[in-house]
């Protein structure tokens, strides 16, 4: 089965690839429509919640490309610091900015600085329009990462273009930088089981 990722992000593309793949599932991004010479469609990304966030881009792409296609969406959530602060589905707009991968890095390990290292979560969500009658999403616990550490001390490796916040993030239980975790940890950061789970349910497969 080949489905649209509604990204144009490649890192999320690779981690998802690698996820789905054990459900024979094959993904294609936003890029492979594009160098196509396929136009794609400005979302505006304006809802309150990840989930309202990835309903419009998944009407949007189907409405587009009618093909069964996906898009995801998370919020970024910190423990015990002012509701102003709290990014939520605003990681990337800041005071009404968009910020690049470096601008990203600099804002969250400011952060980090100011009111020490901060306990995060990625709150997850998904749409999938497989067609104009069959449309599912979810925003379930399963989705959520685990709770990790944000430190205003950057890793030494160059970062990972489209996971910026990953040269910053450390892992609760080793303490390690996601930079020095294993592949598979890294991709259970990006992509949940709950994601997973999703698409067993709703496609009724299992892995292979």
């Amino acid at each position: 089965m080949k489905l649209l990722y509604g990204t144009g992000n490649p890192a999320k593309l690779e981690a998802m690839k690698r996820r789905l793949e054990r459900l024979g599932i094959e993904l294609i991004g936003l890029h492979d429509l594009k160098v196509k010479g396929l136009t794609i469609p400005a979302v505006p990304e304006d809802g309150k919640t990840p989930l309202e966030n990835a309903r419009q881009k998944a009407e949007a792409y189907y409405k587009a490309f009618q093909m069964p296609v996906f898009s995801c969406d998370s919020g970024l959530y910190f423990d015990n610091v002012p509701e102003e602060i709290q990014p939520g589905v605003h990681v990337r707009t800041v005071n009404g900015n968009y910020l690049s991968d470096g601008q990203m890095l600099e804002y969250y390990s400011g952060l980090a600085k100011q009111y020490g290292n901060l306990t995060a979560r990625y709150k997850n969500a998904i749409c999938f329009v497989m067609d104009e009658n069959r449309i599912y999403e979810a925003m379930e616990p399963s989705m959520e990462s685990e709770r990790f550490i944000l430190t205003d001390t950057p890793h030494s490796t160059i970062r990972e273009k489209g996971f910026p916040l990953d040269s910053i993030s450390v892992d609760r239980k080793t303490n390690q930088y996601f930079y020095d975790l294993p592949a598979e940890k890294l991709d259970q950061v990006a992509v949940e089981d709950g994601f997973l789970e999703f698409f067993q349910k709703v496609l009724g497969v299992e892995e292979e």
